[in-house]
């Protein structure tokens, strides 16, 4: 379905060629049911061709058969649009040719272009069929797109088909499916992260491979598929990968009317603070912004693009976050991190080679990725938001709940460094994730990947 001389282009740039196959030829296979040409499916002819294919949990197991609407939503280069064409196949498989259609949000201009779509892919479905399925990639591309699907489902034209989107932009998807109220059928839960591979999958096929190096390579990969394949297999990532994290920042950031050049300052200085809590009024005076607010918007930008956290300050007496004071801003995408790292990190032994202070907020990162990933997956409504608790002599990186916390330590530690904490939490528990292993009445120590797993 795909010329060769496409294909030697797109290999030759080191990009997909996803684009290059004609939407209609692609509905016109799911039409037909002949799934398996070669282009009708590239992302997938890309995985069978790949040295490791890592599964995928984030929540949803398998597609419900009822109709109603599925907005998943991640960061770029961490497999959705794979996800979806196997799922595409997946139902055409198991329910017969015209069971399943596709729309690519990044070729479709307008609402308007997304209306007529709908209008014409709707009746071709097969009557026969258990389901009706249909997949929208980066549905979030489309402006005003939730208006188009709220008058498809108010005139009933999608009354019986499960609409399954997905989309890099948090910001709009979030907004979209807020205006959507009532109308995501009666699915036990509508709304999805797409997650990072879990350290466990990724340790258990290349851990053999990688050794000692294989919880480097994790952290330099941020578990997008892709990244974890070259690590493994070339020991580095290459330029093409860091470059397309970079344009997908960069894009959204000027696609919002943001100055590239202070996105830049911005992420410097995220990335050197690390761990450190950081105002928003001394972020703006050191990256060189106009005040506190344009640095408010910076940061809500990363965190809708689900690269950032926001821990804020935990007050004890009153067990709430305080909004006011100095928050940390944790990195919860390893892989936006290296990429923006001033240190160019691209390989183990470039990491290998940072200071000691600049490897510890990898870990503590790769801590508030973790518990970002599996807060996700449960479906909590803000995962990203966490807490710190600091006083006058000691702090705590995370506030798990009320009588649990968690610190994280670059080298080894021991219950000595804490003997102060049951006397500040006689209820609390306490785990150090560190490079060794203690445990006493109220504390554990566990190294990181005991953590991840």
């Amino acid at each position: 379905m795909l010329s060769d001389s496409i294909r030697r282009l797109a290999n030759a740039w080191n990009v997909r060629y996803t684009n290059a196959v004609n939407v209609n030829e692609i509905n016109q296979a799911l039409a037909s049911g002949q799934i398996d040409q070669r282009g009708v499916f590239p992302r997938l002819d890309e995985l069978a061709k790949a040295p490791y294919n890592f599964p995928v949990d984030f929540g949803l197991s398998k597609l419900p058969q009822e109709a109603g609407l599925l907005l998943i939503r991640g960061a770029r280069q961490y497999g959705k649009s794979t996800w979806l064409e196997d799922q595409l196949r997946s139902t055409i498989r198991n329910y017969g040719s015209g069971s399943a259609y596709y729309l690519n949000g990044d070729e479709i201009p307008n609402a308007r272009a997304l209306a007529e779509a709908l209008g014409k892919l709707l009746p071709s479905f097969n009557a026969h069929a258990a389901v009706r399925r249909l997949f929208i990639d980066e549905i979030a591309a489309i402006d005003d797109w939730e208006s188009v699907l709220k008058r498809s489902i108010d005139s009933g034209e999608l009354r019986s088909t499960l609409v399954v989107t997905t989309g890099s932009k948090a910001k709009d998807l979030r907004r979209g499916a807020e205006r959507l109220p009532g109308r995501k059928g009666r699915l036990s839960r509508t709304h999805y992260l797409f997650t990072p591979i879990p350290y466990a999958a990724f340790k258990r096929l290349c851990g053999r491979r990688l050794g000692r190096n294989t919880l480097t390579a994790y952290l330099l990969s941020g578990g997008s598929p892709a990244a974890l394949g070259e690590l493994a297999t070339e020991g580095r990532l290459p330029e093409y990968r860091v470059a397309s994290v970079h344009d997908w920042i960069y894009g959204e950031c000027s696609a919002s009317g943001r100055s590239r050049a202070s996105l830049l300052s911005v992420m410097e200085h995220l990335t050197l603070h690390g761990g450190s809590p950081i105002g928003q009024a001394k972020l703006a005076r050191e990256a060189g912004l106009a005040n506190n607010t344009v640095a408010a918007g910076y940061l809500d930008l990363l965190g809708d693009l689900l690269c950032l956290g926001q821990s804020a300050a935990w007050d004890p007496s009153k067990r709430l976050r305080l909004a006011r004071k100095p928050a940390k801003y944790p990195f919860i995408n390893l892989l936006a991190a290296v990429a923006w790292h001033p240190s160019r990190i691209r390989s183990i032994d470039d990491f290998a080679r940072l200071e000691d202070a600049d490897q510890a907020p990898f870990l503590e990162w790769a801590v508030a990725q973790e518990i970002w990933r599996r807060r996700a997956i449960e479906g909590d409504d803000f995962p990203e938001l966490s807490a710190f608790w600091q006083s006058k002599e000691h702090e705590l990186d995370y506030v798990q709940a009320p009588d649990r916390f968690l610190e994280v330590k670059r080298g080894h530690a021991s219950a000595l460094e804490f003997s102060w904490f049951p006397k500040v939490f006689p209820k609390g528990r306490l785990t150090v994730v560190n490079a060794g292993r203690f445990e006493t009445a109220q504390m554990i120590g566990v190294t990181l990947e005991d953590f991840l797993t």
